[in-house]
């Protein structure tokens, strides 16, 4: 038995091994799961693996879901207060957030731009931020140059997000045929539910119906598996899927 439960806990330790090199975090995690293959695997699930496992962050959306029913506001007005109160470059990635998340695109733009142009200039993260609030304040060329400038900087970050976004942003610079292969590119890649819907849309407001009558049954096979929490969290994307069909109907203008 004590032999069978070390064999367990060596198990486990080779599973966070395999993704604390996948997901790039510091080579000490291994010498920790290896060293310590039963308190090393808790300690790694709590501090690495459950903050970034997709339970983790839909906890952290319904939470923050709840606080802006209540209080839509308060995040930015304390975003602008710290800003204000000590201008940091951590304290402007905030704020920028802060305006995206409130639907002040232009502002957020301008603030990830201005975040930039400061010592943070190669972060990712950043970047990422200018790219959607481009996107969403509708200068998709703008957004294109910041995810290129991801891609070339290190092509597996946020893969299929940017991807996605990609498309989008193609799209709606009106680079179709590219927009088109790029969508392809993320459903054969990822096969995911948001890549297939995001595709679907772009067909729908395209008027490729047979290409998106194709994604809609393959959209439905996925949903019908969900779970309510599943479905609050993709409510937004299957708002847009629903208005894409609406619009269908209607006579071309």
């Amino acid at each position: 038995m004590p032999i069978a439960g070390l064999g367990l806990h060596i198990v486990i330790a080779l599973f966070f091994a395999v993704h604390a090199v996948r997901s790039r975090q510091q080579t000490y995690w291994l010498f920790v799961l290896f060293s310590f293959p039963g308190l090393g695997s808790i300690v790694y699930f709590l501090a690495i693996y459950l903050p970034d496992s997709r339970l983790e962050r839909g906890a952290r959306k319904a939470i923050t879901a709840a606080v802006k029913s209540l209080d839509p506001t308060r995040e930015l007005r304390d975003a602008r207060a710290a800003f204000e109160y000590t201008p940091t470059a951590q304290n402007q990635m905030r704020l920028a957030a802060a305006l995206y998340d409130a639907g002040e695109f232009d502002e957020s733009a301008q603030t990830w731009e201005a975040c930039l142009k400061g010592p943070f200039s190669t972060d990712l993260e950043i970047r990422r931020g200018a790219a959607r609030a481009s996107f969403a304040r509708e200068r998709p060329q703008e957004a294109i140059s910041h995810l290129n400038a991801i891609r070339a900087q290190d092509a597996s970050f946020r893969e299929e997000e940017m991807a996605l976004l990609m498309a989008r942003s193609l799209a709606a610079a009106g680079r179709h045929g590219e927009a088109r292969e790029a969508f392809e590119q993320a459903v054969a890649r990822f096969g995911s539910f948001e890549a297939r819907a995001e595709f679907a849309i772009w067909a729908l407001v395209q008027r490729e119906t047979d290409l998106a009558a194709r994604l809609q049954v393959e959209i439905q096979r996925a949903t019908e598996r969900w779970n309510r929490h599943t479905r609050e969290l993709n409510a937004e994307l299957m708002r847009r899927l629903r208005l894409a069909h609406e619009q269908t109907k209607a006579p071309p203008a």
